[in-house]
């Protein structure tokens, strides 16, 4: 059907909307695509709708060519499957929660893994129903702390969300390796670039996850890769444990004054001054860092755990929340510290904390770096202030509870699997697939009968695509400085006609091109609006972003219009005069190309 900028249902802006960070943000906004009904969460204008439309049928398409069968369930789901699985209190706050008028427990789903699991349950008890691919396109919600970047990170959000069913392993790994192929031929046909990484199942579980993250700098996932092919999400990464080193000619740990060091510089200065060693100067690498946090347990609880890492290293509380999920964990603070009088601030050390470390059962918990391995030697707090203590051996003089992937990950690491050294990139996350074995079906009970008439338990996957979180990416990396500019295949329509001046010969002219347009299968958006200025309707054309403008105007009386390609790249406006006769088929030709 043809569209019309003169009934069309939007309104462009000029102006940035104030609370736009992103350019995916601000311009779907400026163009009309979506408009924001309250933090995180957004309505979409027909434009807009349009847009997500298309990405859905990609995706519909390529999960139909792997058998998957699409389904639908209610957002709205009792909470008594969540509690099965234990994710009613996992999920924490970002679980949106609600009551019905007799008081029954109700929630938001954030996703469905417990009803695709029941629903299976409720139709499938033979091996020979498998193995079977089910998925939906639905609305999601998640009380986002922090909602930003318009839809890239909101309470409200529509996904595609697959789930593979088999009767064992095996089956799973092909499921698994089906799905995974699909999303790259998904994120291939969108125009989406994208890196397949190791990533952590953090509340989903599971024995394996991967992300498809599209590079950019504007992303919230940091990822390492190296040359020699590993690519993990940062939470992922894992440290190289360097071997025990030897320590029975270590010297004696002994506790020195050390006034004025509250830095580790300043404390490197110092041992270097006072406290020299023969062998080659102190480093903040041999300063033992300990750093109190405080994790949010699901159950309610807070516990303060101090996690230990290189002086020359920070804490990444991504990395640390990924390790101990469903934990939240936050900077510990005053009434922390009230509650742990022992721990003195700037010079905490192994001698208070850990069980082994005190005898005390109620010792605060001590998680260290992988790095720091048996003899090792250490600079670290004396547990008195103005005082550390020096020559602290790792295994001889101090032990941890257990090691914790939390230190941050730097450019020139090695990587995990000694493919060379990781550079470090960010990206937006589109897409999540995790290999969840039998978690939610041991819980809510999913069997089948194998071949033997024994009762077994599925093994399932899970495979998510952020249907609208694809959009705003198609929108962060197909534009310019005037608007958007969308591929083809995910464009509102193929081609915006545009009849400028006065002259009823062009309205006539542009009007008969875009009919003829349509009646061919091409999606045409015609701007007839007779009193809006030339210049307001080209910036209108930018912004919108339709992968091809015809320009019906001064050009007509020596028989020619104007066809520009919105290309996005600046300096790069393709823009050619046809003539009219071959204007609708020249036109045509164009969008059948942008389209194969």
């Amino acid at each position: 059907m043809l569209l019309r900028m003169s009934s069309l249902f939007v309104r462009t802006l000029r102006e940035d909307p104030a609370d736009a960070e992103v350019p995916s943000h601000r311009l779907l906004v400026r163009a009309g695509y979506i408009r924001r009904a309250a933090p995180g969460v957004y309505t979409w204008l027909p434009l807009g709708l349009r847009v997500l439309a298309k990405v859905e049928q990609v995706v519909r398409e390529e999960m139909a060519a792997i058998g998957a069968q699409e389904v639908h369930f209610p957002a709205l789901l009792p909470k008594e499957p969540y509690e099965a699985t234990g994710r009613w209190e996992e999920y924490g706050p970002n679980l949106f929660r609600l009551k019905d008028r007799k008081e029954a427990d109700y929630l938001l789903a954030p996703t469905h893994e417990e009803m695709f699991t029941l629903l299976v349950k409720d139709l499938y008890s033979s091996y020979k129903d498998l193995p079977l691919a089910l998925y939906q396109i639905q609305t999601k919600y998640r009380d986002e702390a922090r909602p930003r970047a318009g839809l890239l990170r909101g309470r409200e959000f529509v996904m595609k969300d697959a789930y593979s069913f088999d009767v064992d392993d095996a089956g799973l790994d092909a499921s698994y390796a089906l799905q995974r192929e699909a999303y790259q031929r998904i994120f291939t046909r969108l125009g989406l670039e994208f890196v397949v990484v190791a990533a952590t199942s953090g509340a989903m579980g599971g024995s394996r996850s991967e992300e498809f993250l599209m590079p950019t700098p504007i992303g919230e996932d940091t990822f390492v890769r190296s040359a020699g092919g590993y690519a993990a999400n940062v939470e992922a990464v894992t440290t190289p444990v360097p071997d025990p080193l030897p320590y029975e000619d270590a010297p004696a740990a002994h506790v020195e004054d050390t006034p004025d060091t509250p830095t580790i510089d300043s404390l490197v200065a110092l041992a270097n001054e006072r406290f020299s060693r023969v062998d080659r100067p102190w480093t903040a690498a041999d300063t033992l860092k300990n750093v109190v946090v405080a994790l949010g347990h699901p159950d309610g609880t807070r516990e303060v755990v101090v996690v230990g890492v290189p002086g020359d290293r920070e804490v990444d509380l991504k990395r640390l929340e990924a390790a101990v999920a469903p934990a939240t964990v936050e900077a510990a603070g005053d009434a922390d510290f009230a509650r742990h009088p022992e721990l003195v601030k700037g010079y905490i050390g192994p001698g208070v904390l850990g069980r082994e470390n005190t005898g005390r059962e109620d010792a605060v918990r001590y998680l260290l770096d992988p790095r720091v391995v048996p003899g090792t030697r250490w600079i670290t707090g004396a547990d008195v202030e103005g005082r550390h203590v020096f020559d602290l051996v790792a295994g001889r003089d101090f032990v941890a509870d257990g090691t914790v992937e939390a230190a941050e990950v730097r450019a020139g690491d090695p990587a995990p699997d000694g493919s060379g050294p990781l550079e470090l990139a960010r990206g937006i996350e589109i897409g999540h697939i995790f290999a969840l074995g039998r978690k939610y079906a041991d819980a809510l009970g999913l069997q089948v009968l194998n071949e033997n008439g024994k009762a077994v338990t599925v093994t399932m996957g899970s495979y998510g695509v952020g249907i609208s979180r694809a959009v705003a990416a198609l929108a962060e990396t197909h534009h310019d400085d005037a608007g958007l500019a969308w591929p083809a295949q995910v464009a509102p329509v193929h081609v915006h006609v545009v009849a400028t001046g006065k002259d009823p010969a062009v309205f006539e002219a542009a009007q008969t091109l875009a009919t003829t347009l349509d009646a061919r299968g091409v999606e045409v958006l015609y701007d007839d609006r007779p009193k809006v200025s030339p210049g307001v309707k080209f910036a209108d054309a930018d912004l919108l972003g339709a992968p091809v403008i015809v320009i019906v105007g001064r050009g007509l009386a020596e028989g020619v219009v104007e066809v520009r390609r919105r290309s996005g790249v600046p300096g790069q406006p393709d823009a050619e005069q046809v003539p009219v006769a071959d204007a609708s088929r020249h036109v045509e030709e164009l969008v059948r190309g942008l389209l194969a």
